[in-house]
């Protein structure tokens, strides 16, 4: 903060992507890196857990990779029905992918801005789930999987009847059932990411309002407003994971 002359130039330095284009055609690059480089760490670690693997007494982080997977398997038993070897694998990458970009948070607010600073760059945004380009496109990731699901368990003409003859299965209604229905589809995956991104962008908020504070009174809010974001980081990363299985069962399920 030494170089920031107001609390408005520190906050409008942390909020600013390092984009490369302009409008339609911009890239938030510092989204994209932290995203890929976190989905690498998870592949890696996964990777290693498993070759490393054994059938004895298990090292600590082979305990920690067994209770995740553990957990989420149960969780999608109970809530998916229907029997899918997509589903498991793409609840765990949701939730532990969800994970690790929420916990960068976590860390002091100018340490990955100095080390990048450092090197160069002079904006470096390192909380991607507080971008809402890429809490939006998981959510939509997740909406063609929905459609997809649809189409292949119903077929095209069960997925118009569903969209047609709910909530009143009366012919002269069914524009307004198509109606009601579509804003029901199109609101899960804009709930979906908005909710991820409203959530991380309002508690790298209130970090940064904390950073500009005295130091005595840093210390005395930061450290509360981490542990309770320790729970909010979790939370958030199993809310995106059970409601992207609740949605994909939903489109599978039939209805009378």
């Amino acid at each position: 903060m030494a170089n920031v002359q107001t609390a408005h130039e520190y906050i409008e330095h942390h909020l600013t992507f390092l984009t490369v284009g302009e409008g339609w055609f911009g890239i938030n690059l510092d989204s994209m890196i932290m995203v890929w480089l976190f989905g690498i760490i998870f592949i890696l670690a996964f990777r290693f857990a498993v070759s490393k693997g054994t059938k004895g007494v298990p090292g600590r982080f082979q305990c920690l990779i067994e209770l995740i997977f553990e957990f989420v398997d149960d969780l999608v038993k109970e809530i998916f029905q229907s029997k899918d070897k997509l589903i498991g694998p793409l609840a765990l990458t949701i939730f532990v992918w969800v994970l690790l970009m929420n916990s960068i948070d976590l860390l002091p607010i100018d340490f990955v801005p100095a080390l990048t600073k450092a090197m160069g760059i002079s904006h470096f945004r390192d909380l991607p789930s507080a971008d809402v380009n890429v809490t939006m496109s998981m959510a939509l990731g997740v909406f063609i999987l929905v459609i997809g699901y649809t189409l292949k368990t119903k077929g095209l003409m069960g997925f118009i009847k569903e969209l047609t003859t709910q909530p009143f299965d009366t012919p002269f209604l069914y524009p307004v059932n198509f109606i009601l229905e579509l804003v029901t589809l199109i609101s899960k995956p804009i709930s979906l990411g908005l909710r991820l991104f409203g959530n991380m962008y309002a508690g790298e908020m209130i970090f940064i309002l904390i950073a500009l504070m005295p130091w005595w009174m840093q210390w005395a809010l930061s450290v509360p407003w981490a542990l309770f974001h320790i729970l909010i980081v979790i939370l958030q990363a199993f809310i995106f994971m059970v409601l992207t299985v609740v949605y994909l069962g939903m489109a599978v399920e039939e209805h009378h």
